[in-house]
This record gives structure tokens, C-alpha cells and sequence, in this order.
């Protein structure tokens, strides 16, 4: 194999950070850029970053010159980047300097609800228009065969929503039979590192990634609450509390609150619906094919992440 140089934006996220390590693992050199370079990365020690090959640069998606400077001082040829909240023009700027840096290939961190015709989704569809524009940009600027989308869908994470019910031993579940597919940050980071570091292994630029089995929401509470040891009282949340548990507990804008909501009362018989977005069971072996290791059950994420609901 190639070794390649590399460079990952937001490597303190749990995604950006899996990404890292991966490309790491696979003989790249790996870029950490970063707005606090001094930060530590989960899953990544000093000792290890020192043995590993890995640098550190100051650089903020959301400040196009920095991202090119990154880019020009370091050489990278690959990148990774993520929706960054806060830059203009769909992040256009960005992905510009990206190009004028000297970068080949871009993996985005994409959304599964970015879906059919991109330039179709209307703006109030909030995730995934966001993410489709940002898309748009990048086909614009790179062309269709010089970056790859990653489309994860509904985070393991995501069930952190339940850590005060759960805690004080009563949750309650706004949308019990809303169907979600629970892919971890760890797995999402492992194809995008895979691909980062190898480059696209098809022809595919939008690569759909699923937890490998659909679960409903009440299902997710009831494997967590044995996970942690617990007999919680479940209830059913209306939409008020629905709207106040993901303002308060998960830090949401009211707008973003009010889709996660909406998208929450979307549900078909058969589980073919991600939190109201249709999913194709081809795709749900895609984290296996694209990075080489069966994704985690969320039975094993819960069991691996207990101490999120009781720290």
C-alpha cells in the first residue's frame, strides 16, 4: 500500500476521531487539524501520537485561509470534513481552499437523510438539505469522482436522551415505535478512515452506513436499562416533552428540536422507515464491506458506553 498524507478536520470528535486512528492504522500520515491544537483526542494518548504518524495543525472549517494554510503546509492529499455549523454559503469558501490547497479527494461526513435529487430537498427539510447542499458544493468544486459522501444513519450516541430518565428510573419515550438503526461514531470513523487512507474502493461517491439491525425506540431504552442493571417505569412522551427532552438533555435548537420531532412520528410496518427516511436493506452491510469488521450491535455499544449514563 501507498502511504498517503492526510488530514482530518474535528479529530476530537468521536467520528474524527475514529477516522484518524484508522487512517492511521492503514500507514497514512495523519493531519489532526484542529482550532486548539493543544486538545486531547479521545481514544488517542500522547504516548500513542508520539509512536504514531501523526501532526498537528491549527485550522477551523469555518475560516477558509486557515483550512488552505493547513492543507499547503502540511502537503495532505486526502481529507475529512464535516457539516461545520456556522460557515456561509454552504461551506463553499471552505471547500474552495480545500482545492486551492492541493487537496485530490474529500470524505464528507455526510447524512442518510440526504436522499434522491440533492437539489430537490427543500430548505425546511433542515438535515438534509444542509447536508445536501454542502454536497452540491463539493460536486461543483471537485467533480463527482473526487470526493465520497458518507451517509451514516441514526447514531448509538443519539440515546444519551434517555440518561436522566434513566437515572432517576422513569423514561419516557416520545415516538416508542419510531425505527432507528443505532450505527456507532467508531464504526462511521473506521470506513471513513479506510477510505481516507485507501481511497475509494468502487465506483460508489455516497455510501449509505446502518447499524446492522433496525430497532424501535422503546426496544433501545428496555436493552439499555439491562445494559446499565436498571427496571426503569416507561412511559409515552407527548410532544411537548418530546420538544423539552431534546432542548434540555441533548442541547438542540428549537427549529432542530421540532424536526427531530416531527421526523420522530414517521413509521411503517415493516421497518423499512429510519426516523421517517426510507432505507434500503442492501446497504445495512456496508460498515463490513467498507472497512473490513462486522458493525456493533447496539447490545455491544450499550455495554461498551455505560458509563455515559452514569457519569
Amino acid at each position: 500500500m501507498t502511504s498517503r498524507k492526510v488530514i482530518v478536520f474535528g479529530p476530537t470528535g468521536a467520528v474524527g476521531s475514529a477516522t484518524a486512528r484508522t487512517a492511521a492504522e492503514l500507514e497514512a500520515t495523519v493531519v489532526l487539524a484542529m482550532r486548539d491544537p493543544s486538545k486531547p483526542i479521545h481514544g488517542l494518548d500522547a504516548e500513542a501520537e508520539k509512536q504514531g504518524k501523526f501532526e498537528r495543525v491549527q485550522a477551523d472549517l469555518t475560516k477558509p485561509d486557515t483550512v488552505r494554510d493547513a492543507v499547503t503546509t502540511t502537503g495532505a492529499k486526502h481529507a475529512f470534513i464535516y457539516l461545520a455549523h456556522g460557515a456561509p454559503d454552504h461551506m463553499k469558501a471552505t471547500i474552495e481552499a480545500l482545492k486551492a490547497g492541493g487537496i485530490e479527494l474529500v470524505v464528507f461526513l455526510s447524512s442518510f437523510t440526504s436522499q434522491g435529487d440533492l437539489a430537490a430537498i427543500p430548505p425546511n427539510d433542515i438535515i438534509p438539505y444542509m447536508h445536501a447542499q454542502a454536497e452540491i458544493v463539493l460536486q461543483e468544486v471537485f467533480g463527482a469522482d473526487q470526493f465520497v459522501a458518507v451517509r451514516p444513519g441514526s447514531f448509538a450516541s443519539n440515546t444519551v436522551l434517555y440518561k436522566a430518565g434513566l437515572a432517576k428510573g422513569e423514561v419516557k419515550v416520545f415516538g416508542p415505535d419510531t425505527v432507528v438503526d443505532n450505527i456507532t461514531p467508531e464504526d462511521i470513523g473506521r470506513v471513513c478512515g479506510t477510505v481516507l487512507a485507501k481511497g475509494p474502493q468502487d465506483e460508489r461517491r455516497a455510501i449509505y452506513l446502518y447499524g446492522p439491525e433496525l430497532l424501535s425506540q422503546m426496544e433501545c431504552v428496555k436493552i439499555l436499562a439491562k445494559a446499565l442493571g436498571k427496571s426503569p417505569k416507561l412511559e409515552i412522551a407527548d410532544e411537548q416533552e418530546a420538544l423539552k427532552m431534546f432542548v434540555e438533555e441533548r442541547g438542540m435548537p428549537p427549529f432542530l428540536a421540532k424536526y427531530m420531532v416531527e421526523q420522530s412520528g414517521k413509521t411503517a410496518a415493516d421497518k423499512s422507515l429510519v426516523f421517517g427516511y426510507p432505507i434500503k436493506e442492501e446497504d445495512l452491510p456496508n460498515v463490513e464491506k467498507y472497512s473490513g469488521r462486522k458493525a456493533t450491535t447496539f447490545e455491544e455499544w450499550a455495554e461498551q458506553n455505560k458509563q455515559l449514563f452514569l457519569s
